[in-house]
Order: structure tokens, then sequence, then C-alpha cells
């Protein structure tokens, strides 16, 4: 066959094969791969594994000119395997959280909690320690009206008389009745400390001082609220309690003695649970006044917030109640053993015949045990305030609508709340707008 037929086409129109012009479609100039020892430019094509030189590279996000592609596998940003960039940031261009009060503005571990709590105390000491002073005082002296009510009886009989029945059961009565309602005043007392407190711990973060008047007035309208909150809770334990002891009555009586085992393993039960609840409830007085919610919603909110996060929140709340109670603990016990031996407030006999010849030594050790506790509730209810913030940020981006409080704080005015009146977002969601929800 001759050379001249060597390019024509096969029977059906088909080249041959090998023959004719590259089925390959032509390069254009601009990406014509470079020269050899030559450094490739943008609108070039690198050879198949070469490295485009990073002074070559455009901005860390930025779509690069057409024409430019990356080889598979290579990395121009980093050398972490299989060619991702490291991390977020480009090489020397990380910036850390911004840190404007006692908190920076993300996540927060055990410590940052602890430390922030500490530096919120310090930094409003009117606002934190004066407002638990004052409710602990008030719990203080009505404990001494309680006690004083039965000491009265009690040394008006002598000691050495034999009670009546009459007399029992009044003594009983009173009992009961002022140890009630010292409980329900000592637990609104704690959840008013724990609302009222995520006020300044909210203002710290954006470093906003705070006084004590100033809680008060931001916190308006909140403190009825609480104590409805308070009451709620109270009776819901007493229910429980009463159907409780209920059933193991009739545990014990149907079964004999194997309700007594069946009756051990339920307390342990009813210890568990009231831990349970009391970890799931125990944002709602800080949602209550921080967003600001109703009851019931401010319910719903504590149980959202710690869901997933049960445990995490159980061991910072056991953790700071332990501390607190030993550093309490090893300062009160020693002044008020010393108010104890060396208060001379009359003889021996005197007391075992009148009673109440030690009253000025329960008001004094009840004000030194009530100065002291205040101060441990005051850390503990900030340490619960900073947990709730944490726990937002974890779940709804939190430290975001921070940011933002940052930058309108100053024109705001003195009274300005961070995060009030923002609406929860979705976990993994942004809050959008105002909230205009009812409180």
């Amino acid at each position: 066959m001759s050379q001249d037929n060597h390019n024509e086409p096969e029977p059906g129109g088909a080249p041959r094969p090998g023959s004719g012009p590259d089925p390959s479609p032509p390069q254009a100039p601009w990406t014509q791969p470079p020269q050899w020892g030559q450094q490739p430019q943008w609108g070039q094509q690198p050879q198949w594994g070469q490295q485009p030189p990073n002074q070559s590279l455009p901005p860390y996000g930025q779509p690069a000119p057409p024409g430019w592609s990356i080889p598979y596998g290579s990395n121009p940003y980093g050398s972490t395997p299989g060619g991702y960039p490291q991390g977020p940031y480009p090489p020397g261009q990380y910036s850390a959280p911004p840190k404007p009060g006692v908190i920076p503005l993300r996540p927060l571990g055990l410590g940052e909690i602890l430390d922030g709590a500490f530096q919120a105390c310090r930094r409003n000491p009117a606002a934190t320690f004066g407002i638990a002073v004052l409710i602990q005082a008030v719990i203080s002296v009505l404990t001494v009206i309680f006690g004083q009510s039965l000491l009265a009886p009690i040394s008006e009989i002598g000691l050495e008389s034999e009670l009546t029945d009459e007399q029992a059961l009044s003594l009983g009565t009173t009992a009961i009745t002022g140890g009630t309602a010292l409980t329900i005043v000592s637990a609104i007392g704690i959840l008013l400390m724990q609302g009222l407190l995520v006020i300044p711990v909210a203002r710290a973060i954006l470093n906003l001082k705070t006084g004590f008047g100033q809680t008060w007035r931001l916190a308006k309208g909140s403190g009825l609220r609480l104590a409805g909150l308070g009451l709620l809770l109270f009776a819901a334990a007493a229910v429980g309690i009463v159907l409780f002891i209920f059933l193991l009555v009739l545990v014990i009586e149907f079964l004999g003695p194997l309700g007594v085992f069946l009756t051990v393993v339920g307390v342990l039960a009813l210890v568990a649970v009231f831990a349970w609840l009391s970890v799931k409830l125990a944002l709602a007085p800080a949602a209550l006044v921080a967003e600001p919610r109703g009851i019931f919603a401010a319910i719903s909110r504590s149980w959202t917030l710690t869901r997933r996060n049960w445990w995490r929140t159980f061991g910072i709340l056991l953790l700071t109640s332990v501390i607190v109670s030993i550093i309490v603990s090893v300062i009160s016990t020693p002044i008020t053993m010393l108010i104890t031996l060396f208060a001379s407030f009359g003889t021996a006999e005197a007391a075992a015949d009148d009673l109440s010849s030690v009253l000025p030594v329960l008001i004094l050790t009840t004000a030194v045990s009530a100065f002291f506790g205040a101060v441990g509730y005051a850390f503990q209810a900030a340490v619960t305030s900073l947990l709730y913030i944490d726990l937002r940020m974890r779940r709804e981006g939190f430290d975001v609508v921070l940011m933002k409080d940052q930058e309108i704080a100053a024109a705001s005015g003195p009274d300005f709340v961070p995060g009030r009146n923002t609406p929860p977002a979705g976990s993994g969601q942004w809050p959008q707008g105002p909230y205009t929800g009812s409180a």
C-alpha cells in the first residue's frame, strides 16, 4: 500500500489507529506547562505532581484565577497528610477569641468557670456578696425567731419536768410548722440569689461593673417569678416525698422483711432521682432572669440546656459545692467554737433553769455561719451563672451574640444586660433577631 494512502480513513469513515492529527485538544498558551527550571506563574499549568510556589498562591479562602489547578494530593498551604489546609486558619493568621471581661468568648473549661466566677464576685462585691449577705441575714433572723419560739416553751416547762400530751403536741406542731416555713423561705432565698447574681456575672463578661441597687433594678419583675419557682419546686418535692413514704409503708406492711430491703433500695433510688432532677433544673433561675422567661418556660429551658451535658454539669456543681463547703467549714467552725466556749452569759446552773440565756450564743453563731455561708453561696451562684452561659455558647453559639453585644454595649446605656431578649436558637444555629415573645 502506498504511503499516500496511509492516512486515508478506513471504510465507514473512521480514521486509522495512530493516524491523523493528535486527538487531544490543543492547550491554550496560558495553560502550557513551564519549561525545565522555570517557576509556574498564574495562568500556567504545572507538571503533574509539582507543587505551585507559595508566593504565587492567592489569599487563603480566595478562588484561584482561571486556568489554575492544584495537583491531587498536594497542599499549597501546609504539609498535613491528604492535602488539606492546616486548621480553619492559614499559617500565621490565627487570633484567639476575645476576652473583654472575666472569661474568653468561647466554650469554657472547668478552671475558666471557677476563675471567672471568682473574678466576677471580686469585681462586683456589692452586687454579689452584698445580695447574698442580705438574703442570708433575712434567713438567719427567721432562724433565730424559730429557735426562740422553741426555747421559750421548753424554758417555761423546765428540763426536769415531764411533757404532757398537750404540751408535746403543741411543741411538735410548732416545730413542724416553723421548720416547714423556714425551709420554704430558705429555698426561695437560694433561688432568688441564683437568679439575681446572673446579672452582674453576665455584665462582668463584657467588663461592665454592676452595683447593688442596679442589680435589683435590672431584675425588676423577676422576684415574684423566682418565688413562684421556689414554691412550685418545694410543693413538687413535698408531694413526691409524701407519696414515697406512703408507698414504703405499704411495702413494709405487706412484704415484711423483704419490704425492709426494698425500702433501702427505694431510698437510694429517691436520692438518685433527686440528684438528677436537681441538676436538670439547676439553670432555671438563671434562665428566668437573664432572658427573661416565665416559670415553666425557665424549667423547660434548663431541661434543654442540660441535655447531653448532665454529667459535666453535675460534676462541676458537685465539685464547687464540695470546695465551698470545705472552705466555709474550715473558717467558720473554729470561730463558732470560740464563741460557744468563751461567751459567758451566765452560769451553767442558770442556763439549765432558763434556756433563753443561750439565745445570745445562738444569735452570734447563726450570724457567723450566715456570713460565711453567704460568701460561699455567692460563689456557687456565680459558677451556676457561668455554667448557664457556657452551655448556651456550646449549644447555640451564644459567644457570637456576646461579641455583637460587646460592640453595642457602650452605646446601649449603663443598664445593658448581655444576651437579654435574644431568642435561643436550635442546636448549631445562630440566634436571629430580637426576642419578641412574652416573658
